[in-house]
């Protein structure tokens, strides 16, 4: 059995007073959970999340990361300095950073590369734009995604892969959960077809695109499906520990 992820991506939100929202998910969240709990906040936040959520079950995430280990790249943060702020995780080719960002996925995938360099997990993420959707490219790209950014080296163990199909982020629109289960099927079988059947079929795949807690439990039963990738409802803990409680 897959133990499931519940994620939460801050995205650029997040100030010191939000020291009170993570207060209270501590209290929210058991050891004794059936699921993983991750917490990505801004990079702002990393170091004083670490302190507060030291020694519970609540695990740190970094957003982003550049490839290199240190440099004059000003205003980018490494994955080993996310790693020395408590983090555990790195998020990796999420579409808003392909999109203001033009993050390809070579670029993606010497991020991943790195985040495994400095020991951290990465959780890559893939999805389909609007048009790509309605051209029945979603598989297509999907394909060209995962193969072009995951490096040699994956393992069940430090990868994560993360299906978002762009146009439900923060659209509260989302697929049904047959197109979810599809596309998560999809993805299971190209990660045992290309990394072989141990490793793809234990790695953990998450569905992200407006998840909220009205639609855990249905979202998070889908074939395939091992926890969520969850944007704007993670910014407050009573939502999120909803989406959570999904796996009760």
């Amino acid at each position: 059995m897959i133990k499931p992820l519940v994620a939460g991506n801050w995205k650029m939100n997040g100030l010191s007073s939000s020291v009170s929202e993570i207060n209270a998910l501590k209290e929210k969240v058991s050891s004794n959970s059936n699921c993983d709990v991750l917490i990505c906040p801004p990079a702002t936040l990393i170091m004083a999340f670490s302190h507060i959520l030291k020694e519970t079950p609540i695990a740190l995430g970094g957003q982003t990361c550049h490839p290199a280990e240190k440099g004059a790249h000003t205003g980018d943060i490494s994955a080993e300095m996310i790693q020395n702020c408590g983090a555990e995780y790195v998020i990796t080719g999420h579409s808003e950073r392909r999109m203001d960002h033009g993050e390809l996925d070579k670029i993606v995938k010497s991020q991943t590369e790195a985040a495994w360099r400095a020991g951290l997990k990465a959780i890559l993420c893939v999805g389909e734009l609007i048009g790509e959707r309605k051209a029945d490219l979603t598989l297509k790209v999907i394909e060209r995604q995962l193969k072009n950014s995951i490096p040699e080296g994956a393992t069940a163990e430090n990868l994560i892969i993360a299906y978002e199909p762009v146009w439900a982020i923060g659209t509260g629109l989302t697929p049904t959960v047959e197109d979810v289960a599809a596309v998560h099927n999809f993805i299971r079988q190209l990660l045992s077809d290309n990394l072989g059947s141990e490793i793809g079929n234990n790695m953990r795949i998450l569905y992200g695109g407006s998840v909220k807690p009205g639609n855990a439990k249905e979202l998070m039963a889908a074939s395939n499906v091992n926890g969520a990738l969850v944007g704007g409802a993670s910014l407050k803990a009573e939502d999120f520990a909803g989406i959570i409680a999904a796996y009760e």
